[in-house]
């Protein structure tokens, strides 16, 4: 936590999390790996803040939410980083 004046920062580590993909999948759909990794509440929720350009793949914003995210990519959503594995 840091003081700067009459405002606290608190400081959030980032959270690292793996998604392995099944043997018989190449990619995961981005919405799908953000509801089945609870960063979305729902499909309606995964779509707003891809929409929103709040999501990262490789370190670039991604707006599109049926993007096949494959295997060695990284997903970033706010703190959150979810790195897809095979």
């Amino acid at each position: 936590m840091y003081v700067c004046s009459t405002h606290i920062i608190y400081q959030v580590e980032n959270k690292k999390i793996t998604f392995q993909l099944r043997p018989q999948d190449e990619f995961i759909e981005l919405m799908k790996l953000l509801q089945l990794k609870d960063i979305a509440q729902s499909g309606g929720h995964a779509k707003v803040i891809i929409q929103n350009g709040e999501v990262k793949v490789n370190n670039q914003v991604e707006l599109r939410k049926r993007k096949k995210v494959k295997a060695g990519e990284i997903v970033c959503f706010n703190n959150t980083e979810i790195a897809v594995i095979k």
